[in-house]
């Protein structure tokens, strides 16, 4: 395989003048340019692109941090957001922080040392001290890291009162929600206090099972369900995120609960487990490819210093189903 230097040779110049010519860099006559390109040409030279890259001061990677790359929210979310970059040339290096410790560090001092060109933070950032005075591309997703940090994320404000209407309408008397940890500084929080309230100001009888902080598998969903009906025997409306719906589903099927005639059910994310064959959940809906490709626009604009995109928060959208 060919090296820059055999160009050189070929053509009579300096490995630094092929580089030039190559990145259409500084000045070069163009006889020197056609009998450098007539080299590359000859020998069928491919540039590294590890190279050129660190000569233009760029990786063309962006890092992207999830909690659970198994979660089927996150595992959907990357998929956008790794189609939208690779739309603009770009590729993705993906971290899941769930049972790496201080992994999400990592991350952020290989964007320090330039070992990528911008950051897309959808962990639970318990390290926020860690973003102070950090003027690089950083995007966070559905996280508050601090305000000089642009935020994608759904209109959760929006959703809480879907999912609260949603139960309403079946008119329970005891409602149960599964919520997050408070430690965690997100905007889906928005959705949890915003139901909480709606169900509240409706004088219905309201409990909640909180989550462990960066419990999101499906064992801890069951845990939590189990806890549900355990507390509250007399439940007759669950809300949660999708993991969570379907954990109190099989619950409900273990203690004989006919859903939805004596439990309703509304599920919270729409991914595609909220429309499996066996049974299609009410949900309310996160536009999941709009996110991600939002924040890949995002990302782009930072590094590319210009104008970022509206970071309204997006609707959301929902699935009428058989759980409610």
């Amino acid at each position: 395989m060919a090296k820059i230097k055999d160009v050189a040779k070929l053509a009579n110049v300096s490995p630094s003048t092929v580089s030039l010519v190559l990145n259409n860099k500084g000045y070069v006559s163009e006889a020197t340019r056609a009998k450098v390109q007539a080299a590359v040409k000859e020998l069928n030279y491919v540039p590294s692109e590890v190279a050129r890259n660190l000569s233009l001061n760029r990786t063309n990677i962006i890092g992207v941090i999830i909690p659970d790359i198994a979660h089927p929210f996150f595992a959907a979310l990357l998929h956008e957001i790794e189609i939208a970059l690779y739309r603009y040339g770009y590729k993705t290096m993906i971290c899941s922080t769930g049972e790496k410790e201080n992994s999400e560090l990592v991350f952020l001092d290989m964007l320090r040392r330039h070992t990528m060109d911008g950051l897309i933070v959808g962990a639970h950032a318990l390290h926020l001290e860690s973003y102070r005075d950090i003027d690089l591309p950083i995007v966070a997703f559905d996280r508050f890291i601090n305000d000089s940090i642009p935020i994608v994320r759904a209109d959760h404000n929006q959703g809480g009162t879907m999912a609260a209407k949603a139960l309403l309408a079946r008119k329970p008397k005891h409602v149960v929600q599964i919520t997050g940890h408070p430690s965690v500084h997100t905007p889906a929080h928005e959705h949890e206090d915003v139901f909480s309230r709606c169900i509240q100001e409706a004088g219905i009888q309201l409990d909640s099972v909180v989550m462990s902080a960066n419990a999101l598998r499906p064992e801890d969903f069951a845990r939590a369900a189990q806890k549900v009906f355990d507390r509250y025997p007399d439940v007759d409306a669950i809300s949660s995120t999708d993991l969570g719906a379907i954990a109190a589903l099989r619950e409900a099927s273990l203690r004989r609960r006919r859903v939805p005639e004596e439990l309703s059910i509304v599920a919270y994310d729409g991914t595609y487990l909220s429309r499996l064959p066996s049974l299609m959940l009410t949900a309310i809906l996160q536009p999941i490819s709009e996110l991600g490709k939002k924040a890949a626009d995002t990302i782009i604009a930072m590094i590319r210093h210009e104008p970022l995109p509206d970071l309204t928060p997006l609707p959301m959208k929902f699935q009428q189903g058989e759980t409610c």
